[in-house]
């Protein structure tokens, strides 16, 4: 098989949540590259709708819609699917990217971060997926499985997030999710992968990678030397919504430059 049908998404449609800003628009980016329909949706509608259209001006074989979305509750979640259902029947990626974080220091980290970042983190993703089953059916098959690729972190891995403890937590369950949420739909031809990003360039981490100085101090702490870029990402959608990926359900796949296997010092201390 040749390489552009291994990881073409042609004829595909995609959804991909907070997709306007950072890794979000990043994979919509790449989905689209590869040939797919991507529906783009996050709280603000118009920067949805000029991400698509910015998407759409650049020529690729795919295309882009945006629109208003809400996955932080149970009526925003409803609202969504009938948003999606309007547009399509059918819908073979679903990437489940939003999310928010949170950081302070241990003993003043507030009690209402938890409910804030595990009810869009975790129980949102969960809902929305749930709802989204039946569209997600529509588009399985044994030889091309319907795709769901959640955003976890390598804070979910390993305890690198010094401060984020909600963010960290709520990451290390939708790992967990993943696995559970593989077990249960592999049989029916729906794969669920995670991707567990490191360092990457959004409104979210601007705090830290904003300057280019950020974002050198970041990549310090990064064994392969630098933070994430688009096509980290691009690729990694690619591939897991491709017929390049249609074999893997249940992975985390790292996407953090090698953090999530870094060890601080060497067991003998032979480079001290």
């Amino acid at each position: 098989m040749a390489p552009s049908e291994l990881f073409s998404l042609s004829g595909k449609t995609a959804l991909v949540t907070g997709g306007a800003t950072g890794i979000g628009r990043m994979a919509a980016e790449g989905l689209a590259a590869a040939g797919a329909h991507v529906l783009i949706a996050s709280r603000k509608a118009a920067a949805c709708e000029a991400v698509a259209a910015e998407i759409n001006a650049k020529g690729y074989t795919g295309s882009a819609e945006g629109f208003g979305g809400d996955v932080a509750s149970e009526e925003g979640i409803a609202a969504l699917v009938d948003e999606v259902k309007a547009r399509t029947d059918t819908l073979h990626i679903l990437m489940n990217n939003a999310g928010r974080s949170w950081g302070a220091p241990l003993g003043e980290h507030p009690y209402d971060a938890w409910d804030k970042l595990l009810k869009l983190n975790v129980q949102g993703m969960f809902h929305l997926t749930q709802s989204l089953l039946p569209l997600l059916r529509q588009a399985a098959s044994a030889e091309d499985p319907a795709r769901v690729v959640n955003v976890g972190s390598v804070m979910g891995e390993v305890p690198k997030g010094t401060t984020t403890y909600s963010y960290a937590v709520s990451k290390g369950a939708v790992h967990h999710m993943t696995r559970v949420l593989s077990n249960d739909l592999a049989p029916e031809f729906i794969t669920v992968n995670a991707i567990a990003p490191g360092p990457f360039p959004s409104k979210m981490t601007d705090f830290a990678l904003g300057t280019e100085d950020g974002r050198a101090q970041s990549a310090k702490g990064v064994p392969l030397g630098r933070v994430g870029s688009p096509e980290d990402i691009a690729g990694a959608l690619q591939f897991l919504c491709s017929r390049a990926g249609a074999y893997v359900s249940g992975a985390i796949l790292p996407l953090s430059g090698g953090m999530q296997s870094a060890a601080p010092i060497s067991l003998f201390n032979e480079d001290l």
